[in-house]
């Protein structure tokens, strides 16, 4: 028979249960309210959409550039990610809460329509990036790994040559070692009446032109640029305007030549550096084959004889019109060295910020017949243009959260979808300066590439670092100015800074200096600073013609280069209201767009404008605040200087 239950033992039972249902209940409470996964992403004043989502409604009592700091969203994690939130809504600091719709048909000029093509492509394709999974598909992997094997010697007859275009690809670039041989034929002087060489008066004769280009090329970087040239080696038999025969060799940088090494037929000087010990030009005599065959006579003569005083032998200019001749380039620890039918002829030291993988393309180009062409030695590994070689997945080069507070400088660099590299050297040096400060936010400002592959490794940069603002559109050189206007309305918008500074990711920026010019504006004040170009006039031939549809005035308004330049935030947000309000009149070249709104402005406002040379547009000069078209390793060379504090160019490519 069993008992009842005591009711002492009643009385634990039930309270036990309701302790475990109060703890419940806390539990739960604390989960709703205290997760930050179920928190609302929503941003003060701002309502249900975040600051980078946000239609740019800023016209009317709205325009929040005039009046009180605009609504900022909350601090995040570093690892933010591309996934929608709703329909409507991104995370900010990822995608730029730039409208494109917003593009007028009158205002927008001649380009209206490539605008128009290339937002409705990049809506297609970042709507396919967001879907994308963390890491690139199998079919990816894949193909990267097929394209990582590359041969070592390439071998191609005159024929196929031509076939190619007169361009072979290095797909693994070179290596210490790797040597080019090409058997080719010089062609006879021909009449040319190119300004390029000479200025010819009206009837005045031609001149007789005789030269050819051989250049070792990289990889295009972006829509509207040429290839660097890694090394141009450019012969000139007749035409050169010094009238003799001489051999020329530089490098090109987007688009900026470097400093040419020429040779004219003198040895160089016993105190001038070597390259691998070998001369840079070795001598040759001119217009004297008489002579020269004496000299090679004698030469083997003494030879022959056991002579040991050392005898100096001169010896022609390497190339002659409709001679055959065999030149082989070889790569050095030092530099190339150009050898041609068996004898050194010159060597071109190697320049700062290339290096030998960077070489992935031969063109032979000019008063030439290639009859073959041979490389050996050539690296089996793919170089280091994908991104994971370029990228530092460290937690040191993560951006911080956006600060609570307005900021004194926002600074946009302009960049192109595959530049990992550039993007990274600037983590590395002078951004690090500013992500250290709590004043200054600094973010890169980038648009969708056409390659797959590409993106989603953008994607993923953009997802880790957190310094990265995608503008959804298809990159374009002519569209450049829409990142501009996506800075303006970044600087205003989100992090309400009191200056806006835009550069390109190949720019290097002493930021305190810039500061400490900026604080000589008295606050307040409106101001547009940088190198500033006046009464410029359009150019209406040649390869970066301007039309009249384009640009129906003859000058341009006053404007300040565009690798580095700072407006006032009243500026910006001046901007921004005319392009909510359709009108905003766009340009392709974002620096005279910029050079055009400011004076728009100007006519309402007062504005400073403050010239200084130190925004280096071509290259630097000591004590820069910016240098312009420096390479990654370009940029590691000057922070190192300027953390010796030394403000110092390192010009050698």
């Amino acid at each position: 028979m069993r008992r009842p239950p005591a009711a002492g033992a009643s009385c634990r039972r039930f309270a036990i249960q309701g302790f475990v249902v109060v703890f419940l209940v806390y539990v739960l409470a604390v989960l709703v309210l205290e997760s930050p996964l179920l928190v609302p992403m929503s941003v003060p004043g701002a309502g249900a959409a975040t600051a980078a989502s946000r239609p740019l409604h800023l016209d009317g009592a709205g325009e929040r550039g005039r009046g009180g700091a605009p609504a900022r969203p909350l601090k995040l994690p570093h690892r933010e990610t591309l996934s929608a939130v709703g329909r409507s809504r991104r995370l900010p600091g990822i995608v730029s809460g730039l409208d494109l719709r917003r593009l007028n048909a009158t205002r927008s000029g001649s380009l209206r329509k490539v605008a128009a093509e290339a937002a409705a492509a990049g809506a297609r394709v970042f709507s396919e990036l967001q879907t994308l999974a963390g890491t690139v598909t199998e079919l990816d992997a894949s193909r990267e790994e097929e394209r990582s094997r590359c041969p070592h010697s390439i071998v191609l007859t005159g024929v196929e040559f031509r076939e190619k275009g007169r361009t072979v690809e290095l797909p693994c670039g070179l290596t210490l070692g790797s040597y080019i041989t090409v058997a080719a034929t010089a062609r006879a002087a021909h009449a040319d009446r190119d300004p390029k060489i000479t200025l010819l008066r009206e009837g005045d004769e031609p001149i007789m032109v005789s030269q050819f280009m051989m250049e070792l090329q990289g990889l295009k970087t972006v829509d509207g640029e040429d290839p660097p040239r890694i090394l141009h080696f450019n012969p000139r038999l007749r035409g050169d305007w010094s009238g003799k025969p001489v051999i020329e060799q530089n490098t090109c940088y987007r688009m900026q030549w470097g400093t040419s090494l020429r040779c004219e037929g003198w040895r160089s000087r016993a105190d001038e550096e070597t390259v691998d010990g070998m001369v840079k030009c070795e001598k040759w005599i001119r217009d004297d084959e008489k002579l020269s065959e004496q000299s090679k006579t004698s030469w083997w003569l003494n030879r022959l004889i056991g002579r040991t005083k050392k005898v100096s032998v001169d010896w022609s200019y390497p190339f002659v019109e409709d001679r055959m001749f065999v030149l082989t380039l070889t790569a050095g620890l030092e530099g190339y060295h150009v050898n041609v039918d068996g004898r050194h002829v010159t060597s071109f030291p190697y320049r700062t910020g290339f290096v030998l993988e960077d070489a992935t393309g031969l063109s032979l180009n000019g008063d030439l017949d290639v009859h073959s062409m041979f490389a050996g030695t050539l690296p089996t590994a793919h170089p280091s243009s994908a991104p994971q070689k370029h990228l530092e997945m460290l937690p040191i080069w993560q951006a911080p959260p956006l600060p609570d507070e307005p900021v004194e400088i926002f600074i946009g660099i302009l960049s192109a979808g595959n530049h990992f590299a550039e993007r990274m050297a600037v983590r590395k040096t002078w951004m690090s300066s500013a992500q250290k400060s709590s004043n200054v936010v600094a973010r890169f400002f980038v648009a969708l590439n056409g390659r797959k592959e590409v993106n989603a490794e953008l994607k993923k940069e953009a997802e880790f670092f957190g310094d990265i603002v995608i503008v959804p559109f298809m990159d374009s050189y002519d569209l450049v100015v829409l990142k501009t206007v996506a800075i303006c309305e970044y600087g205003v918008r989100v992090v309400s800074a009191r200056y806006i500074m835009k550069c390109d990711d190949d720019n290097f920026v002493r930021l305190e200096s810039v500061k400490a010019e900026l604080k000589k504006i008295p606050r307040g004040k409106s101001l547009y600073v940088g190198n500033m170009n006046y009464h410029h006039k359009p150019l209406r031939n040649g390869k970066w013609a301007v039309t009249y549809e384009e640009w129906p005035e003859e000058d341009y308004p006053t404007y300040a280069n565009g690798p580095g330049y700072v407006i006032s935030s009243d500026i910006a947000a001046s901007i921004m209201s005319e392009f909510a309000t359709h009108k905003l009149r766009l340009f392709k070249m974002e620096d005279v767009s910029m050079g055009m709104w400011v004076e728009r402005f100007n006519n309402t406002r007062d504005v400073q404008y403050v010239h200084s040379v130190k925004f280096c547009q071509y290259g630097c000069i000591d004590d820069y605040y910016t240098a312009h078209y420096q390479s990654p390793r370009q940029m590691l060379c000057l922070w190192d200087k300027l953390q010796a504090g030394k403000a110092q160019c390192c010009n050698m490519r």
